[in-house]
């Protein structure tokens, strides 16, 4: 009798196939968090494999901080066209409008953490009961606490006491009135699986991934990209460098590294040999110690 073996890509989508399958079994109105990054992309590729030629059983969801890199929401929109499923945005600027959330000051002034909010209203609005993300468990040690069904009570926050157990592949999306899942299938890949898979796929990206000449400041030790949406000063010294993105999220507290990796085994070789985590350019993961943990107790995605 001959043996079927996998390699690890293989079981690793299979896996995420497998989760996404359940929370469309288990729930009656789960959602893709979809932010324009690699981790969300994938996501795509993998419900796309999990459920065509049928259209996917869920909406894509994006919460637009209004200061999103503007190749992150043309590739959006694009591939949003090209695979012709729902989008939902829920944007930030309507919850400062309506006076839910104050907008910072200051010279690191973000509205990452003003996602929180908007998130949690676009899901009560749309009465998501699951929310399917990129979220990976070596990205942070937060998300490494966190299981692949991540249960919130009705107010959208999370209690690491209260973490189901996982045994084997069986996933208890069991909830009360109000409570909603958040739900990570790709979990337990790593930064590097996920640029393998990429490369395997052959997925495009936005093309701040990959090295390119830009404008940037150097702040807190970090290379920002010089925007209107950085309250920029005379200390603030705009210089030109080749730089790529490890990671995509609010210009504001998205830094770059400097890199000439303009090829996928370029930046696969450059991972390889990394000795900091991709969250190690996200300003916002440096408030404190707990940073990331705090904003998932609140409710973060």
């Amino acid at each position: 009798m001959s043996k079927y073996n996998l390699d690890y890509l293989d079981e690793l989508e299979a896996e995420a196939i497998h989760i996404m399958r359940e929370v469309a079994g288990q729930f009656e109105k789960p959602a893709l968090l979809f932010s324009g990054g690699k981790d969300s992309i994938t996501l795509v590729r993998l419900a796309e494999k999990a459920f065509r030629p049928g259209k996917f059983p869920f909406p894509l969801v994006h919460i637009d901080t209004g200061h999103n890199f503007e190749e992150t929401i043309t590739y959006r929109d694009k591939m949003v066209a090209r695979i012709g499923e729902k989008l939902i945005i829920g944007h930030v600027q309507d919850s400062i409008d309506q006076g839910k959330v104050v907008e910072q000051t200051g010279k690191n002034a973000s509205r990452n953490a003003l996602q929180t909010v908007t998130l949690l209203d676009t899901i009560a609005l749309h009465k998501f009961d699951a929310c399917i993300g990129g979220a990976r468990r070596d990205e942070e040690k937060a998300r490494a606490k966190e299981r692949i069904f991540s249960v919130r009570d009705e107010f959208g926050q999370w209690d690491p006491k209260r973490q189901r157990p996982e045994l084997w592949n069986i996933y208890n999306g069991k909830i009360h009135k109000g409570e909603n899942v958040r739900v990570f299938p790709i979990s337990n890949w790593t930064e590097l699986d996920v640029w393998n898979y990429i490369k395997r796929e052959k997925i495009e990206l936005p093309s701040i991934y990959f090295a390119h000449n830009r404008d940037v400041i150097t702040r807190n030790g970090q290379l920002m990209a010089a925007s209107p949406f950085l309250n920029m000063d005379d200390e603030d010294i705009v210089e030109h460098k080749m730089v790529r993105f490890r990671t995509v999220g609010d210009m504001s507290c998205t830094a770059a590294v400097e890199s000439d990796a303009d090829q996928l085994d370029d930046i696969i070789a450059e991972i390889s040999a990394s000795k900091i985590s991709e969250r190690g350019a996200r300003m916002d993961d440096k408030v404190s110690e707990a940073a990331m943990e705090d904003r998932k107790k609140g409710g973060y995605f």
